[in-house]
């Protein structure tokens, strides 16, 4: 399975401590240089997701070939989303795991399959990493995470919390 990341799924599962649910559910996961530099480069917290995706051996950074293509992008979302979709085109990403919207809708355009963080949570609850998702949204929005209450309140219907 291959598996492209945006950065707020990264720094979203880092602020919580939930980082390595990523290598639990999907093994090896890609990254743009554009999403590691805004994770580790530019990174302002010292814990979190500099420091998680900069020593995780398991997360392979990539540089985007279509330039081209990434600057098309730019008028409609930043440049980590922009590398993110075109990196996953270029490998034939079976998932990208991605929480803004207008790369959601882009993805989705593109026929690509996509995951956010609360889906991430949610998936790790299915397969039994975690006993319950309620308490990881709640810390994430504690987190200043920016997340709907219509998407908490679906993920947690699904979850059936």
């Amino acid at each position: 399975m291959i598996v492209v990341a945006n950065t707020t799924p990264l720094i979203g599962l880092a602020s919580i401590q939930r980082f390595d649910l990523l290598r639990q559910l999907f093994g090896e996961i890609y990254i743009a240089q554009a999403v590691y530099d805004e994770a580790v480069v530019a990174g302002r917290e010292a814990g979190g997701a500099k420091r998680e995706v900069s020593t995780a051996t398991w997360i392979k950074t990539v540089r985007v070939k279509d330039r081209l293509a990434v600057e098309l992008l730019l008028d409609e979302m930043d440049l980590g989303e922009a590398e993110t979709i075109v990196l996953a085109c270029e490998i034939g990403a079976d998932w990208v795991l991605m929480d803004e919207k207008k790369g959601r809708r882009k993805l989705a355009q593109l026929g690509l399959k996509k995951i956010g963080t609360a889906g991430i949570l949610l998936k790790a609850k299915q397969v039994g990493l975690l006993s319950a998702i309620r308490p990881e949204l709640e810390h994430l929005r504690q987190q200043s995470f920016s997340i709907s209450q219509a998407v908490i309140d679906a993920v947690l219907r699904q979850a059936n919390e």
